[in-house]
């Protein structure tokens, strides 16, 4: 695997930032994770997503993170294709989940503000459960064609991966193989996974925002909103990146940049979630006070 094109210095400089940023990033959402399992408060749907969405950045940080932290110290660049192919399930298992989650949480505020009388009817426990759970099959599905997939075609000599993780498409064009077809299903993928779910998180505030400005007190406009605006910045925190990587234009420095990029979505991104449920939610804060007590 290919890393930043940087000096010595530099890249123990990136290894602390980095180091900083993942031990940040585990702790904020771990704390998460033990409130919403450990205060009564906070076993809501809303809450029950959040704490699903804590595992995955927890999990996809790690699955990505210790090994860059490797390679950016040890200047070994080099993985095995079966621990290649491990690292790429589960990078894309954690990204379909986290889109999924999202989308999962958009349809969740979407009932608390447009259907508050049937909150607690549609939302009921054994239906988030069962949100949650096809969340995670859907994802383990997606992630194991696309990697027994990959571990079908050919690679002849050891390659450089031009990029700090296996992401799929960084190995597949390595391949000796026709990947045409390979493409073909990865942009229709993009198309039916990732667009469409963006998609309905976009439809979803629309119906949210309606219902917002038909409530007549601004008090009331603003409780509702507050309410939904922790979940639209995290949509922006994860699309924004991920919409800029596919649709700017190449460059001479575009490999560096589409690392960068990545680095933004893998490890900031992980480490604001936390921060950005936590800042303005007295819940949150009051689930921590009552631990605390």
């Amino acid at each position: 695997m290919v890393a930043f094109s940087i000096s010595r210095m530099e890249q123990l400089e990136l290894f602390f930032g980095i180091l900083v940023i993942y031990l940040l990033a585990v702790l904020g959402n771990l704390i998460i994770i033990f409130l919403v399992c450990l205060v009564p408060k906070l076993h809501s749907p809303m809450y029950f997503f959040l704490c699903n969405l804590a595992i995955v950045d927890v999990a996809s940080t790690s699955t990505n993170i210790p090994k860059l932290l490797a390679i950016t110290l040890t200047q070994d660049h080099k993985i095995s294709f079966s621990c290649c192919l491990t690292q790429m399930f589960f990078f894309i298992l954690f990204a379909n989940g986290e889109i999924c989650l999202l989308t999962s949480m958009a349809y969740d505020r979407y009932v608390a503000i447009c259907k508050p009388l049937l909150y607690y009817t549609i939302m009921r426990k054994n239906i988030y459960i069962v949100m949650a759970a096809a969340v995670w099959m859907v994802s383990v599905l997606n992630s194991l064609s696309h990697t027994l997939l990959t571990a079908m075609l050919q690679f002849c000599n050891s390659h450089d991966i031009n990029n700090f993780f296996c992401d799929l498409n960084s190995v597949i064009v390595l391949s000796s193989s026709d990947i045409t077809s390979r493409k073909i299903l990865m942009i229709c993928e993009v198309i039916m996974i990732t667009f469409a779910q963006f998609l309905l998180i976009i439809v979803s505030y629309i119906f949210i925002f309606s219902a917002i400005l038909k409530i007549r007190s601004s008090a009331g406009r603003m409780k509702a909103f507050s309410s939904c605006t922790s979940h639209l910045i995290t949509v922006i925190l994860l699309y924004g990146p991920i919409i800029f990587l596919y649709m700017k234009p190449e460059s001479e420095d575009s490999e560096d940049q589409d690392m960068l990029l990545s680095m933004l979505y893998l490890v900031v991104v992980p480490m604001l979630n936390p921060l950005v449920y936590s800042l303005r939610n007295k819940e949150v804060w009051g689930a921590i006070v009552t631990l605390i007590k």
